[in-house]
């Protein structure tokens, strides 16, 4: 089951809905029930392209966002006169009583402008206003092309030729962009045509993967079609070109004047004659929200018929205050997901930035040592105090913790004749580093290279921890998001709450993973698969949206003195009683 975007007709490929949507419409549409997708990364457009080094655009819809540009990127927008003088005619907004009045009368104009040969295009602002028009024109027997989700594959082909003789395409959201509208047809995409009905692979010749005997012939074959459709299409140039050009007609106002000015704007192209026109109706989104009201009145006093017209540059001039106001809200709404995005985005360089050192090979002792130092602290500090008498410390319970942490030799006897909390913290982190030199010397060098196995260890360790606890906190994060703004009823500021929460999670998160490497990295043993006699390696496996398990580059030996209360120190959240225990 795919997801068909709305506005602009496409196949959303990959894309499927979040927190069990998705499958309830599978179970509903009874077909497979897939897992769902797990985030494994966000970034917003904003950020993402603020990574760049420099940032340079050509657009003809920019002037219109010229404040967003230069507030989010610092990009200031120049206006370049046009190659050849605009001809094309913009005519006065049309405004009717009622939806079906607009239909009925966008449907005629359609109808004659196609039987006097002019090429119409025609947008709309969703697939169902696109398919409710296509009925219309079906009625009136106006043949026509309507490019949606089913006429994916068909779509560039059919735009190409939307400038020919008495055609009429309907399109949600100008879907093909990047595709000229050449009046009378554009011939190579004919000649494309008819060489992929004689059975060749354009897209191989395109992309260059034809040898230089079959290019070669290809392009002999290709040569004179070409030239038989451009002699063609010259000529229905000059037909074109006579009847008006190509005629735009936006069904409705967009929210944003950028998508109506892209509409408008594939007309008048080099010079070429054109003409475009919107037609409204007081039953519009735009209309209904902003403008609708006075405008209703003033038809109402006046007893305007349904059929009826308003074409006046006060209807046209609220129309357009209506965009802007859409177009503000709509651009607060993004620079506020900055600001919440800003504070990710931090988050995100610190775990990138450790993720690179780790991929690009360096060499991780000492963070590994500064983990464990902080680890031993930590779990020190919970059972030692130096504001406790020695008499009150739980040091059974400290050597028991001790125990989920690394391999100590320490006991309870050789810690009691410490009376002072930082001596006693200085031995236990020595015990733990000579651990870890123990746990070097028994890994031994690499065969291959001569570092320490232990050095590949961590980075594979690590490597795992960060990737792991970055997908559960960017889950976590959403959730804090999508709950955050209720704190302004209690007055107080959202976003300065939200950084808050977000600082003291993404410390949770680093305590976290430095937590588990330690636990892990002590346990790691090498074990040959085929040595007899030893029992083969639990895999780590990482559950990944797509409902296989891959598993992780760790094998993690469980069979230290691990307390059946304790966490289980593959990380997995459970007892070890429940987990590797149960194997032990």
């Amino acid at each position: 089951m795919k997801i068909v975007d709305e506005f602009t007709g496409r196949i959303l490929e990959g894309r499927r809905y979040s927190e069990g949507l998705h499958q309830a419409i599978e179970a509903k549409e009874n077909v497979r029930i897939k897992e769902e997708n797990q985030t494994l990364a966000t970034i917003t457009i904003q950020n993402y392209f603020r990574m760049y080094d420099k940032l340079a655009g050509m657009t003809g819809t920019a002037r219109t966002q010229a404040r967003e540009f230069e507030e989010v990127y610092k990009l200031a927008v120049v206006e370049i006169p046009t190659n050849r003088a605009m001809v094309r005619q913009d005519q006065q907004d049309l405004v009717y009583k009622t939806e079906d009045a607009k239909w009925r009368a966008v449907t005629e104009d359609i109808a004659e402008r196609h039987d006097k040969g002019q090429p119409v295009l025609v947008g709309t602002v969703s697939i169902e206003k696109s398919e409710r028009l296509a009925g219309y024109l079906n009625r009136r027997g106006v043949p026509h092309h309507v490019l949606n989700a089913k006429q994916h594959e068909k779509e560039a082909m059919i735009i190409a030729q939307a400038g020919r003789l008495g055609s009429v395409t309907v399109a949600t959201n100008m879907a093909g962009r990047g595709v000229d509208i050449v009046l009378g047809g554009n011939p190579e995409y004919l000649a494309r045509q008819e060489m992929a009905a004689r059975e060749w692979d354009n897209d191989r010749y395109l992309l260059f993967e034809m040898e230089p005997e079959e290019r070669a012939a290809y392009e002999a074959e290709y040569q004179p079609i070409l030239e038989k459709f451009k002699t063609q299409t010259d000529a229905e140039h000059d037909e074109v070109i006579e009847r008006g050009g190509l005629y735009v007609l936006g069904t409705e106002r967009h929210e944003s004047r950028r998508i109506d000015n892209q509409l408008r704007g594939r007309s008048g192209r080099q010079g070429d004659p054109g003409e475009s026109r919107f037609y409204l109706s007081l039953g519009d989104d735009l209309m209904r929200l902003f403008a609708s009201d006075r405008i209703g009145r003033i038809m109402d006093r006046l007893k305007w018929p349904d059929d009826e017209p308003i074409a006046a540059k006060m209807v046209t001039r609220a129309i357009e205050t209506a965009q802007k106001n859409v177009e503000e809200q709509n651009f607060e709404i993004r620079k506020n997901v900055l600001k919440y995005d800003e504070v990710m985005n931090t988050q995100r360089t610190f775990v990138y930035d450790d993720r690179h050192k780790i991929l690009e090979g360096r060499d991780l002792k000492e963070e590994a040592l500064a983990y464990v130092e902080g680890v031993v602290r930590t779990t020190v500090g919970r059972y030692v105090s130096k504001d406790v008498y020695p008499e009150e410390w739980d040091l059974d319970g400290l050597v028991t913790a001790l125990g989920v942490v690394y391999p100590t030799t320490l006991t309870k006897a050789s810690l009691e004749g410490h009376a002072d909390a930082m001596e006693v913290t200085e031995l236990i982190v020595q015990d733990a580093l000579d651990a870890y030199e123990r746990k070097e010397e028994q890994l031994g060098p690499d065969p291959e290279t001569g570092q320490p196995i232990l050095r590949q260890l961590e980075r594979m360790v690590l490597l795992s921890m960060i990737d792991t606890k970055w997908r559960e906190h960017l889950y976590e994060m959403d959730y804090l998001q999508e709950g955050i703004g209720l704190r302004a009823y209690g007055q107080r500021d959202p976003l300065v709450e939200y950084q808050r929460e977000a600082f003291d999670m993404f410390q949770e998160m680093k305590d976290s993973i430095q937590e588990d490497f330690v636990r892990y990295i002590y346990r790691m043993e090498l074990v040959r698969q085929d040595e007899p006699g030893r029992p083969r390696p639990q895999r780590v496996q990482a559950s990944h949206g797509d409902g296989e398990a891959a598993a992780a580059p760790l094998q993690a030996s469980t069979a230290g003195k691990t307390p059946r209360n304790a966490p289980c120190p593959c990380g997995s959240g459970r007892k070890y009683k429940k987990c590797h225990g149960m194997t032990a």
